[in-house]
């Protein structure tokens, strides 16, 4: 086989355990999507996906909690290749999300790629070979066995592991010593029985505003420990009806319109998290307030202390409908005094005269988020020249178009630097990168083919220009107002995690590759190892790439906008109306003929 097929379309063996043409850090959505085009765009089956988990779905496998869900529309969050007419809610649980990741991996068959309870120690780029050298450690039993740790060689790393990737721990006194049960929200026991348990919620963001609601009926009480509130506007979630979910299934351009408009509808949303004087800002600032009285009536003092006093989607915008009756329940305390300390039995908080309160609690859960800014934390990458990536990063974390870093060649990366979005799907995003990536990719496998070994990376020119641009643009968001801390910024106040415009914009951005972008870095060995260069040690990846070389490449983009024609569209309402009368008569129908059984 090794000999009738180019090396890269070889499915990695037995013998070639240690080596192969890409490794995928991470099996969630991002790692799912880039292994489909790899099959699909590249006819690469030569790949690895290391999976520190035991099962695929990335954050969707790790964050269990009660009343996990998506805050995107069900149509929306999911492939645009791989849309699913089968979602039974509006906005989807995690339960149902990881469900549909499973199919999907099913159906590309992307189990027999994946090494589960495998962890990335480091990844160090090799010079002399232009290669990766990735060191894992196998965290399964059995596995562990064979080899608890070895190297994986590779041309080309591509990591996949995300932003909500590592739990953040609070740094506050005394957590260590509370005598009841601590769980992050990321790490839910659903061995622990919650029943009459007093319980500390730790954080007041998206996270626990989905949990509040759910452990409240169990508790004995809860205290929710908030720091500042957050903008909250209703959901309006509901089930989604067997005719409905058949209508998407049998006649295709209804569900791509519904997904289409869903997308104009988000796209809107960029300029109420990014103008802050804005209609969209105006109509999310009249949403929470009435939705706050409404379900909170009569109560001026909690209204004040719900209400924000900074910029919508300076923080991510709470999407719920049960958050505030939640609040509002007798059997929930509101804390906004700030904690002092966290004692053996509960939790102390003082007021700004320094009188102390202490709540006592059996159960402290922290919904205290992601330690999002410290992108692929705790892998050790080193690149070209034996530079970390802690140093090229030393200002903080950049990227080209969030996918490429200079010094790291033949390296890439979703949901990288400022490609997190405050306003729609980030599947999208990640469709966009996967389509960017594969390309770099082919480029490199196309010079293996011929003999030659390229290490391909971003001119750091040009990623500075680029990330000047932005952070132009991201400085007047509202993103970046004094009055309020959020996930999205480092402690120097840069927005690293943000995009800058809309998701159009970035599916535009992506959809060319300009080879300008790029340089070649030499290798310093030799066996056909490419290192004929320009100028002493790199040239402009344009004159080297598929051969001869080439400027750019289109590789277009998924439309995710209205694009179905009227013409369309009325074509489909005839097959609904079809469609409903064959549900009224479905009982009289011949069984064969019953397309609901």
């Amino acid at each position: 086989m090794g000999v009738s097929q180019p090396w890269h379309k070889v499915p990695v063996g037995n013998k070639t355990h240690t080596s192969a043409a890409i490794v995928i850090i991470g099996a969630g959505i991002s790692g799912m999507c880039m292994a489909i085009d790899l099959i699909k765009r590249n006819q690469c089956h030569n790949f690895i996906i290391v999976e520190k988990s035991s099962g695929i779905g990335g954050t969707w496998n790790d964050n269990k909690y009660p009343g996990c869900c998506c805050d995107v529309w069900s149509m929306l969050y999911s492939y645009s290749f791989e849309q699913n007419p089968d979602w039974t809610r509006e906005y989807p649980g995690q339960e149902e999300i990881l469900d549909y990741l499973r199919n999907v991996a099913n159906k590309y068959q992307l189990y027999k790629y994946i090494r589960f309870n495998t962890s990335v120690d480091a990844a160090t780029w090799d010079d002399t070979k232009s290669i990766w050298k990735i060191n894992v450690n196998v965290t399964g039993g059995k596995d562990a066995e064979f080899s608890p740790n070895y190297t994986i060689e590779c041309d080309f790393l591509v990591s996949a592991v995300g932003q909500l990737n590592q739990p953040r721990y609070p740094t506050i006194e005394g957590l260590q010593n509370f005598k009841g049960k601590v769980m992050h929200s990321a790490r839910w026991d659903w061995s622990y029985n919650l029943e009459e348990k007093s319980v500390g919620i730790i954080g007041n963001g998206a996270t626990a505003a989905q949990i509040i609601p759910e452990i409240l009926p169990a508790s004995s009480h809860l205290v929710i420990y908030q720091r500042s509130p957050n903008w909250v506007i209703p959901r309006m979630d509901g089930p989604v009806s067997a005719l409905r979910r058949a209508i998407y299934k049998y006649i295709p351009p209804i569900r791509w319109r519904i997904r289409a408009m869903q997308m104009d509808y988000r796209e809107a949303f960029h300029s109420a998290v990014f103008d802050n004087d804005s209609q969209f800002a105006d109509m999310i600032r009249d949403w929470c307030k009435s939705s706050l009285q409404a379900q909170i009536p009569d109560r001026p003092g909690m209204w004040e202390k719900l209400t924000p006093d900074y910029s919508p989607g300076c923080k991510r915008v709470i999407i719920s409908d049960d958050y505030y009756p939640a609040l509002a329940s007798p059997k929930t305390t509101l804390e906004t005094q700030r904690i002092i300390r966290v004692t053996e039995t509960g939790v102390e908080v003082a007021n700004n005269q320094g009188e102390t309160t202490h709540h006592a609690h059996d159960t402290l859960v922290l919904a205290t988020g992601f330690r999002t800014v410290e992108f692929l934390h705790p892998i050790k990458i080193t690149g070209s020249r034996n530079r970390p990536l802690s140093e090229i990063w030393g200002k903080g974390a950049s990227a080209l178009y969030g996918t490429t870093v200079p010094s790291l060649p033949n390296f890439g990366m979703f949901y990288g630097p400022n490609t997190n979005l405050g306003h729609n799907s980030i599947v999208l995003m990640i469709e966009a990168q996967s389509r960017y990536l594969n390309t770099l990719v082919s480029a490199v496998l196309d010079a293996r083919s011929r003999g030659a070994r390229i290490g391909i990376q971003p001119k750091e020119q040009r990623t500075e220009e680029f990330n000047t641009e932005i952070q132009t643009l991201l400085e007047k968001s509202s993103f970046a107002d004094p009055k309020c801390g959020s996930w999205y910024k480092n402690e120097a106040g840069k927005i690293t995690n943000n995009w800058s415009g809309t998701v159009v914009e970035y599916q535009d951005l992506l959809s060319t590759v300009n080879w300008e972008d790029f340089e070649v870095v030499e290798s310093e060995g030799g066996d056909g190892v490419y290192s004929k260069v320009e100028g002493g040690e790199r040239k402009s990846a344009s004159k080297v790439v598929f051969g001869s070389g080439r400027n750019e490449t289109n590789i277009g983009r998924v439309h995710e906008e209205t694009s179905i024609s009227g013409v369309g569209l009325v074509a489909g309402m005839a097959s609904v109306i079809a469609l409903g009368t064959l549900w009224q008569f479905r009982n009289r129908l011949p069984k064969r003929l019953r397309v609901w059984g």
